[in-house]
């Protein structure tokens, strides 16, 4: 279990500073003019780890090119749990029982792709890190574990 929540809170650290970087090359706002405000905190995110952390203007361009690459490579499966949402909603208000069900079972192995993309991506930026910078992410991830473990107890209550 514990090994659980170190893969998710890596995945979390990961992911936020994939989507961190992929934000300063997305600068048009969505079709539907709505403001990308999470495209923002995200980015702020990221500049504050890399601020953190102490990234060396090599170590940043290393991510943002590690992090380009895990974006693309996760494009098609974003896409399809997009197009298996929709679907999912349809079959939500159409009351299609097997259906969720089928949409549901579908939506783990690509959930599971999705993780394994971004801790990767991860791990290739951590291995890049110096012994002082793996200790501050170290700290940073077990930061966020109790903050993620605080929130739990409070919902539970």
């Amino acid at each position: 279990m514990k090994n659980l929540f170190k893969i998710a809170g890596a995945s979390v650290l990961a992911a936020g500073m994939l989507f961190a970087q992929s934000v300063t090359d997305q600068t048009a706002p969505p079709a539907n003019g709505a403001q990308p405000q999470h495209r923002h905190v995200r980015a702020r995110m990221g500049q504050r780890m890399a601020k953190y952390l102490n990234l060396t203007p090599d170590q940043q361009a290393n991510a943002k090119q590690v992090y380009a690459q895990a974006r693309q490579e996760s494009q098609p499966v974003r896409q399809q749990l997009k197009q298996d949402r929709q679907q999912m909603r349809a079959a939500v208000k159409a009351g299609d029982t097997a259906q969720i069900n089928s949409l549901a079972t579908a939506e783990g192995p690509l959930l599971a792709k999705l993780a394994a993309i971004r801790s990767t991506a991860f791990s290739k930026i951590y291995s890049t890190l110096t012994p002082d910078q793996k200790a501050k992410a170290d700290n940073m991830h077990a930061f966020f574990m109790q903050r993620f473990h605080q929130r739990q107890a409070q919902k539970a209550s």
